[in-house]
């Protein structure tokens, strides 16, 4: 389970396990929309706080067996990648609840934790640890963002769309800037990765960053008509009857 070699655990993308890691991903989604008022009537502070905790736990073990199997290197282990952001960004949301937080992790979970899901750069299968800490922490930034839209009654707003993309394009410099230094390839810039993923569709290096961005702006506007607040339109509606 916590072996350094993956000849027991090759990983195949679509595989049952892989299936499986996704179908989880909607499973609990629904749970969550269908049982959101049901689940707001409860008291879950010290769940959101122990899950908070649980994934501090599992980024310090997943770093632990790094170093300890020999992969930590710069130049993929080290924190600038989308999917890293996301998570420090899940385990903040929990413990502080702030708004401008979620505002920042919808966006991201929903649009770059689910793309790593669908098309993971992954080696080691189940029941091996690397799988299940991949799906774990990548399965909870989904669900944290949409348990605090559903059953918190967080929504975004327009800014929302500009604050992510603010955030994001501030955080780029850096990336490149750690790229170069230890010759990585974070968040994908200096090159797309091995195993098939979203950028194949985009054009060349570095063109498919810029398709990347349009794509961004793309989605964040359909993620905002798909979460946001509804209700000042049915009550417009409502009053106008």
């Amino acid at each position: 389970m916590f072996s350094k070699d993956n000849e027991n655990f090759v990983f195949e993308m679509f595989s049952i396990s892989h299936l499986s890691g996704i179908s989880l991903l909607y499973i609990i989604a629904l749970f969550l929309f269908l049982n959101c008022n049901r689940l707001k009537l409860l008291q879950l502070r010290s769940i959101e706080i122990g899950i908070a905790f649980s994934l501090i736990i599992a980024e310090a073990a997943y770093t632990y067996w790094l170093l300890k199997t020999g992969y930590w290197h710069t130049s993929d282990s080290i924190p600038p990648e989308l999917c890293s952001l996301s998570l420090f960004l899940t385990i903040f949301l929990l413990i502080t609840a702030k708004k401008w937080i979620y505002e920042l992790l919808l966006f991201t979970a929903l649009l770059g934790a689910s793309q790593a899901l669908f098309s993971p750069v992954l080696y080691f299968d189940f029941p091996h640890f690397r799988f299940i800490h991949f799906f774990y922490t990548h399965l909870m930034m989904i669900w944290v963002a949409l348990y605090f839209t559903w059953v918190k009654g967080y929504r975004p707003t327009i800014w929302s769309i500009f604050k992510v993309f603010v955030f994001l394009n501030a955080f780029l410099p850096l990336v490149l800037v750690v790229n170069r230094l230890v010759d990585g390839n974070y968040m994908f810039l200096s090159h797309k990765p091995s195993s098939p993923s979203l950028l194949d569709y985009l054009g060349p290096h570095p063109w498919y960053i810029l398709s990347l961005e349009a794509l961004l702006l793309v989605s964040s506007v359909l993620v905002w008509i798909i979460f946001k607040d509804k209700k000042p339109l049915q009550n417009k509606k409502k009053a106008s009857q």
